[in-house]
């Protein structure tokens, strides 16, 4: 609230990502009203916090949805980008910016808060990273405008499921012995994720004369390499040997990033261009107006710690998956039964459970990530290969949880579309295909009253070569969707899900349905 006790209206865009995700509870438990701009509401239903905001579908880059969305709103926050959406993206950007400027002038919008990327000293723009040259140019956009704009910079962000936190944790954990490129020496000021949102959060109060920007980092200034050795100790593993070389391009260091890493190249190359240029912090204004505290902001091994936490006790609100991965297919499961979109080809398998429904539920609901896909590991494993060869996603992102599913989660190289607990879990596939996919899997009960499981794949072809895929992939599918269906309902009637015994899954939501119900009445507080 504001210092007079007024509740203010803020408008999150990105609500759906990373930051954004996290920011939403944050401003609840501030007392703040939030309303979430999405293209995809449905994506948002499942959030912890969706009773408490409000959901309005729209796009940035759509004037007539954003004049909507903005409506009596006091405070807009911009948490987008158009990375990876093409060779074109910093124009996406700069339209999208300049849009969402003007139809907060137009509502009356009294701030909007914005966070970008901390850019070198003395580097001229066109020697920026396109990555980071857009997110500067956008700041500008907003500091341009006649509404009032806080803009936060920041560098290297450390919080469990962060995409710099993964590329940091797989690196150094898998990697014994590193030969890195020449940027593991290049300085860099990281900052918690905490200390992000902190500062987001009260940026929304700030005097309505304050239109600057800011730049935020931690205490520390390191070198990725010192982050490396830090993470290895602060993680109890062995001192990493780290050997620079100087032939490695950014290019190729992305590459090098996704073969290790579950970051695929297209994101992981705008993370590593920006480690080129050294970025630290040339003031700590902020604190004029979101004061620190004592131990704020975090050092780096505590902030370290408490993202290894939270993954090890599988408590990530948000990961870096969270948002759509740029590229992918968004499109809907068509419901239409003689869809007039074209073939779509069926693969359709039932098997008869010895178990209840919800046992069967258990497993439906645990696979990917760890438990694997109950089918062929090798078939998967060379599946999940071959897309990141493409540039595609792979197997490496696992699961958010453990143990339960939301819309919109991603799900290896899948993202769940719809889940109905208990009934259905529908994936939609984010890997590199000619064409559209996705995957059913229900728990049913027939008409005698008996368990039963029910398995769908669907694949929409694109062009005679999508036709070329599914026929050259059929003969494959008794082994790879026949074994699925057999192996999930034989779990099922063993009372086992992958790795897990069905006991320890009844704990765990036990303890997990004793901590919804301790903050059902408010919205949790998060990383």
């Amino acid at each position: 609230m504001t210092t007079d006790g007024r509740r203010l209206h803020c408008l999150v865009t990105g609500a759906s990502g990373y930051i954004g995700g996290r920011l939403v509870p944050e401003l609840l438990q501030e007392g703040h009203r939030v309303r979430c701009l999405a293209r995809s509401p449905a994506k948002l239903r499942d959030h912890p916090w969706a009773a408490h905001a409000e959901t309005v579908r729209g796009d940035v880059t759509d004037p007539d949805s954003l004049a909507s969305a903005m409506r009596g709103i006091d405070v807009a926050y911009y948490l987008v980008h158009a990375l990876g959406s093409g060779s074109r993206f910093e124009d996406t950007d700069r339209a999208a910016a300049r849009t969402f400027a003007e139809q907060a002038r137009a509502a009356g919008v009294r701030r909007i808060v914005y966070l970008g990327g901390l850019t070198p000293r003395g580097v001229p723009e066109e020697s920026l990273s396109p990555h980071l040259r857009s997110r500067a140019e956008v700041g500008q956009i907003f500091l341009d405008s006649p509404v009032p704009a806080t803009v936060l910079r920041a560098a290297v962000v450390i919080g469990s499921g962060s995409a710099s936190f993964e590329m940091l944790r797989y690196l150094t954990e898998r990697l014994p012995v590193m030969v890195t490129p020449s940027w593991v020496h290049t300085r860099t000021q990281p900052i918690g994720v905490r200390d992000v949102l902190r500062y987001l959060v009260g940026s929304a109060t700030m005097p309505d004369d304050v239109d600057r920007a800011f730049d935020i980092g931690g205490p520390d200034v390191l070198t990725y390499r010192d982050m490396m050795l830090r993470y290895a100790a602060v993680a109890g593993l062995r001192r990493r040997f780290i050997v620079p070389v100087p032939v490695l391009t950014p290019r190729l260091s992305s590459h090098w990033v996704g073969l290790v890493t579950p970051v695929p190249a297209s994101l992981a190359r705008p993370l590593t261009e920006s480690l080129r240029h050294e970025v630290v912090c040339r003031e700590h204004d902020i604190a004029r107006y979101v004061p620190d505290t004592p131990g704020r902001p975090l050092a780096f091994d505590e902030a370290l710690a408490l993202a290894l936490r939270r993954v090890r006790e599988a408590q990530v609100a948000t990961r870096w998956s969270s948002a759509s991965v740029p590229g992918a297919p968004s499109d809907p499961l068509p419901t239409d039964p003689d869809w007039a979109g074209g073939s779509l080809y069926q693969d359709h398998r039932q098997r008869p459970v010895d178990a209840s429904r919800e046992a069967l539920w258990r497993v439906v609901e645990g696979i990917g990530g760890d438990n694997g896909w109950y089918s062929s590991p090798l078939a998967w494993a060379v599946r999940g290969r071959l897309d990141r060869f493409a540039g595609g996603v792979g197997l490496r992102r696992g699961r958010r949880d453990t143990e339960r599913l939301r819309v919109g989660d991603s799900l290896d190289f899948w993202r769940v579309e719809e889940i109905e607990p208990g009934h259905l879990l529908r994936l939609r596939a984010e890997m590199r295909l000619p064409g559209l996919a996705w995957l059913e899997m229900y728990a049913e009960t027939d008409e005698k009253g008996r368990t039963r499981y029910r398995q769908r794949a669907l694949f929409h072809p694109r062009g005679l070569l999508g036709h070329a895929y599914w026929w050259s992939v059929a003969p494959f599918h008794s082994a790879v969707f026949g074994g699925m269906a057999r192996n999930i309902a034989r779990a099922a009637s063993e009372g086992t899900s992958g790795r897990r015994s069905a006991a320890r899954i009844r704990r765990a939501r036990k303890r997990r349905s004793a901590r919804e119900q301790r903050t059902r009445s408010a919205p949790p507080h998060q990383e």
